[in-house]
């Protein structure tokens, strides 16, 4: 069976373009990170690698490498094998951007000149790497959101698919659930307590399934929540959010909301989305 390639991507650029974002980034996605890898140790690391499971890397390596820099292109060429899959991705900024970036954060740069003797200086010694690299991201305009959907495009991810949805139900007789991003009162449903032989049995059981499920406005409202969950989705993405909670609310926790949160996962994963339930309240 032929072995997939190891991917390395090589995060450089100008200082306060966002590599250090770009690097969390890629930690979100599953990559081993390391940031401000010696060139000098870089074949030491490759070594390391071959001996553990990582086979996403990320490494972050700028101007702190120093005049060792230099010898980055050469490098990723003798790197480059059947092993290997090394790509180099830029990032760049205006010095507009970058010297308000400085300003705002009271950052150092790390060339010990004034800042926009600096600034020029760093993008002339980087204009060879610049040239070579794999991808060139200009982040003057780019919100944080913006930035992982196009390192999401590079990497051909699915953003969506990448998302981590939790469902989670609750009573609130018991107190709102807190940090989640959705909260959906489900109480207007007609509620199984009320039926002396669901009284005693949970929305996870068929019989109380079944009785929610035989009234109109519950399937009108499954179909258009999940819609609205489904149009939501990219949009939390773009603004740069990995995970999302959304919490369905009833009196007890125990019938409506329970119900809703577990055919809510239902739906999304019949579309292809990572969605998991838990119900909080369901053994009060």
């Amino acid at each position: 069976m032929k072995k997939n390639k190891r991917r390395i991507f090589i995060i450089t650029g100008l200082s306060g373009a966002g590599k250090s974002q770009a690097l969390k980034i890629f930690g979100d996605f599953g990559f081993y990170c390391v940031d401000n890898l010696p060139l000098a140790l870089f074949k030491n690391f490759i070594d390391y690698i071959e001996s553990t499971e990582h086979e996403q890397i990320a490494l972050g390596i700028d101007m702190r490498a120093g005049d060792q820099l230099k010898d980055l292109p050469a490098v990723v060429k003798a790197t480059k094998n059947q092993a290997y899959d090394i790509k180099v991705v830029f990032l760049d900024a205006s010095d507009e951007c970058l010297i308000r970036r400085f300003s705002e954060t009271k950052h150092r740069h790390p060339i010990h000149k004034k800042l926009a003797a600096a600034i020029s200086h760093e993008r002339k010694a980087l204009r060879g790497i610049r040239t070579m690299a794999d991808k060139v991201i200009d982040t003057s305009d780019l919100k944080l959101g913006e930035l992982k959907e196009k390192l999401s495009e590079l990497l051909g991810s699915t953003r969506t698919g990448d998302m981590q949805i939790s469902v989670v139900s609750f009573g609130f007789k018991n107190g709102i659930l807190k940090d989640c991003d959705i909260v959906m009162d489900v109480r207007f449903l007609p509620n199984p307590y009320y039926v002396p032989a669901l009284k005693n049995k949970t929305g996870l059981d068929k019989p109380v399934q079944d009785y929610i499920l035989s009234f109109k406005e519950t399937k009108e409202f499954a179909t258009k929540f999940t819609n609205l969950v489904k149009y939501l989705i990219p949009k939390y993405i773009k603004e740069g959010k990995s995970y999302l909670t959304i919490a369905m609310g009833c009196t007890g926790g125990k019938h409506r909301s329970v119900f809703m949160a577990h055919e809510l996962v239902k739906r999304l994963k019949e579309v292809g989305l990572n969605a998991s339930e838990f119900h909080r309240d369901i053994g009060n």
